[in-house]
């Protein structure tokens, strides 16, 4: 019997209790962006800790970072004549947040098995998947007492509040997180049964745009045609951002980005999609964007600006007449590669000063938690063994895609690690992550822990192809 077999019947042997461990981590409500929740973000590493050093980890530990949720860390690390490659598995123990309640058919934070699929905040985004990438190490140790890599584990708890601590972490222990790639299991597959890996997301830009007019709300009788109304004003600057077909009309925006890449249209081309399908999911009359490019391509490779929520005078129920003193709106832009965060900013803000009455004034706050679109190389060895694992498991080779969502992180391994990143997840993209009823099939928990198993015996083996 060769070792990975016996990786992969000890994973069998296993599977209840993992499924066990799995729901035991998933009743902790680590809400990261609630401070309510201080407590439990630091019982979910704790509870990360000891689990890692059940799978075998000696050295597994929490470290703090300045200010913020700490981050879990552990390593396995071979004879270093060994020459092995080293591999930085990724993860974030953090939830979102789980209103409303109401619509959750079971409590979030009890989680429930039913036919087979396991339900409650944090199952497929990220609880699950950074569990099964444990199980896959700790199969390893466990029946062979080795793994075919050298592992760094990095596991975060702000992940969902946008990582805002994690940066200066990762630079000051650049020499313990040195690696080759980085494997982060945080992206769904792309339909069920269709496995996939993702080669590119876009960035985000973000800020929040304030119109100010009368020092308080006014009596609209009283004063009703004597000023402006900040909320009318809003709505006009708002809409001067974008035309009625989808295209952003604020001057530069579209300046670096490139058009689509006959390899993207390629890649996109190969995959089965719906536009009938998506209308109905999502429950629309129809669907819409801007002209001369499919859906998928407007989801995954245009830039987009949307209006994330719009605050202004009363919200309450029934009529309350009045001209509200400032109205506030959230604003984000999904990016492609080469367009800066920082610049789309400046351009927004600039259109909208230019076309601001003089009759109010303007606050702009620039969201700090910026990230780059991210390319993946796909002639890496890390790609070719995680599509021969996947092919084990799901008798099909992984699509290739990019995904329309931003990771700050995936960018830093790059740019700060110098990482190529493996974008490999197991989740079907209607699992409901952050939403009500969020759950995981636990057929894919089961497959993605063996893939991952897999990916370290082909991945050393490419290793040894190389370097001979």
């Amino acid at each position: 019997m060769t070792k990975l077999q016996r990786v992969l019947e000890y994973l069998h042997a296993h599977q209840s209790q993992a499924v066990d461990d799995l729901m035991e981590f998933l009743r902790i409500p680590s809400v990261s962006t609630e401070p309510g929740h201080a407590l439990d973000m630091r019982h979910a590493a704790e509870w990360l800790k000891v689990r890692l050093m059940h799978a075998g980890f000696a050295d597994a530990r929490i470290e703090e970072t300045p200010g913020g949720h700490p981050v879990v860390r552990a390593s396995y690390r071979a004879d270093a004549q060994a020459q092995r490659r080293t591999v930085v598995v990724y993860g974030h123990y953090d939830v979102q947040p789980v209103d409303p309640v109401s619509a959750w058919h079971h409590p979030p934070f009890e989680p429930t098995v039913i036919d087979d699929v396991l339900y409650g905040r944090g199952a497929a985004d990220d609880k699950g998947q950074l569990f099964l990438q444990l199980l896959a190490a700790e199969a390893w140790l466990k029946a062979t007492g080795d793994i075919p890599v050298n592992i760094e584990f990095l596991f975060e708890g702000e992940e969902e509040i946008g990582s805002p601590h994690l940066l200066a972490y990762i630079e000051s222990h650049r020499q313990e997180l040195a690696g080759d790639v980085a494997v982060i299991s945080d992206t769904p597959m792309h339909a069920p049964d269709v496995p996939a890996i993702c080669y590119g997301i876009r960035g985000l830009a973000a800020m929040e745009v304030t119109v100010k007019g009368p020092y308080q709300d006014l009596h609209s009788g009283a004063f009703g045609g004597t000023v402006a109304n900040p909320a009318l004003v809003l709505s006009r600057l708002l809409s001067s951002l974008q035309d009625a077909d989808g295209r952003i009309t604020v001057p530069g925006f579209y300046d670096d980005v490139e058009p689509v890449s006959a390899f993207d249209r390629q890649a996109i081309e190969r995959l089965e999609f719906s536009d009938a399908q998506l209308q109905q999911e999502l429950q629309v009359p129809k669907l819409w964007g801007e002209p001369g490019y499919s859906t998928l391509e407007r989801m995954w490779l245009r830039p987009t600006l949307e209006i994330n929520g719009i605050t202004a005078g009363y919200q309450g129920t029934g009529q309350k007449t009045i001209i509200p003193g400032q109205a506030s709106a959230k604003i984000s832009c999904r990016l492609v590669p080469h367009q800066d965060p920082h610049k789309i900013q400046d351009h927004i803000e600039e259109w909208l000063r230019s076309q601001l009455p003089s009759t109010v004034t303007m606050d702009v706050v620039k969201h700090s938690g910026t990230t780059m679109s991210v390319t993946i190389p796909v002639d890496d060895p890390i790609m070719a063994a995680a599509s021969a694992a996947v092919q084990d498991v799901f008798g099909v080779a992984p699509v290739l895609f990019r995904r329309g969502g931003s990771m700050a992180i995936i960018e830093w391994f790059q740019t700060v690690l110098h990482q190529t990143p493996l974008l490999l997840g197991f989740t079907w993209p209607n699992e409901q992550f952050h939403a009500p009823n969020e759950h995981f099939h636990l057929s894919n928990f089961r497959r993605g822990a063996e893939t991952i198993a897999r990916l370290w015996d082909y991945y050393e083996k490419a290793g040894a192809d190389t370097s001979a």
